[in-house]
């Protein structure tokens, strides 16, 4: 199947026109070769790519150089005399026209820099005066211009660094605010745990108190079960051993009480025996155990 006809046109994709220059570069050296030698002719190309870079093939062994200084005697060699005094002819008129504008635009020049106006007339002065003044227009609208720019971008600046002071600030205050949070969460703890102590050190001495107040019950629990003891003690040995007044073991108190009471050694006694002994003496008789 035959390729179809290529259209002759600009290739737009980029990289198929680096591929199309590559294969058609190479096709043209290919075949300016094959003619130099098939031919023996003498053949110069010279190929730049669209980036400038240098692509050249000389069939001749002396070089590039002298094929194309073999070219330039010839074009030059058949050149028309008069058609290059023609080109020199027209080439003076360019270069005297050419001169003629450069020395009017220094003319110009120094008449806006106040020079040279001496000569002038009143219309050509009005002429400068107006250049000036337009000149001094554009001027001042560029300067204008230029300072406004310079102004904004002055305000641009300035608004970039107030937020950026803005945004400092305020992370500023979330720090101070975060440490005073800190601060006071701490100032809690230490109140709760001052707190804590407090209650346990009154806790401790509501302890310490109570356990001498229960060892204080204790001790008088204990004196009174003594005393019941020896009081139950008494009365069981009394009623073992009951007196009899045949015997003489309860007698009448004729003499002095005091002196009868003087036999008895109460030792440690409970309300209730000093009242049953005090009974007893009023009765006139003591207890066996008693004298």
């Amino acid at each position: 199947m035959g390729r179809g006809k290529v259209e002759l046109k600009r290739i737009e994709n980029k990289i198929n026109r680096q591929v199309t220059f590559a294969k058609r570069r190479n096709g043209l050296l290919k075949k300016a070769y094959e003619l130099s030698v098939l031919c023996d002719a003498e053949i110069a190309l010279l190929i730049f790519s669209n980036r400038g870079k240098l692509y050249e093939f000389c069939s001749s062994p002396s070089g590039m150089t002298k094929t194309v200084e073999k070219y330039r005697k010839h074009s030059y060699a058949t050149m028309d005399p008069n058609q290059s005094a023609k080109d020199l002819q027209e080439k003076y008129q360019d270069y005297l026209m050419l001169k003629s504008k450069v020395e009017s635009l220094q003319h110009s020049q120094r008449h806006l820099l106040g020079e040279e106006i001496a000569g002038m007339g009143v219309n050509e002065l009005e002429q400068l005066e107006h250049q000036v003044d337009a000149s001094l227009k554009q001027i001042r609208s560029r300067k204008a211009g230029a300072m406004l720019d310079q102004l904004s971008d002055l305000k641009t600046k300035v608004h970039k660094e107030s937020q950026c002071l803005i945004i400092s600030i305020q992370h500023t205050h979330i720090f101070i605010n975060l440490q005073e949070e800190m601060l006071l969460e701490t100032n809690r703890d230490l109140r709760r745990k001052l707190e804590e102590s407090d209650a346990a050190l009154t806790q401790s001495m509501w302890g310490a108190a109570s356990a001498g107040e229960h060892s204080h019950q204790q001790q008088q629990q204990y004196h009174q079960q003594q005393q019941q003891q020896q009081h139950q003690q008494g009365m069981s040995s009394y009623q073992a051993n009951p007196p009899s007044q045949e015997n003489g073991f309860f007698r009448p108190l004729h003499g002095n009480v005091a002196l009868q009471m003087s036999h008895y050694n109460p030792g440690v006694t409970n309300a209730s025996n000093s009242a049953t002994t005090s009974q007893n003496v009023i009765n006139g008789f003591f207890p066996g155990w008693m004298l």
